[in-house]
């Protein structure tokens, strides 16, 4: 699977079934192995308490990746 399948998918927590936003960068490890997602949260997932509009996803943190959507449990 490419980068750019991946950015083509939403985002969404199975926690509350919000969609977090897309995805624009990926962190890889000294290993060469996919360590976590960059996310651009969406103008719903901004809490006006954070300054950053990403969110890092840890690859633990994926439930499923299916066709359209990322399944990811995030608690915040």
């Amino acid at each position: 699977m490419r980068l750019s399948d991946l950015q083509n998918k939403d985002v969404v927590n199975v926690i509350d079934g919000k969609r977090v936003g897309n995805i624009i960068d990926v962190n890889i490890d000294f290993e060469g192995k996919l360590d976590s997602l960059i996310v651009e949260k969406t103008k719903f997932f901004i809490s006006m308490f954070s300054t950053s509009n990403e969110v890092e996803i840890r690859w633990a943190q994926i439930e499923k990746i299916g066709e359209d959507v990322i399944l990811v449990k995030l608690v915040l």
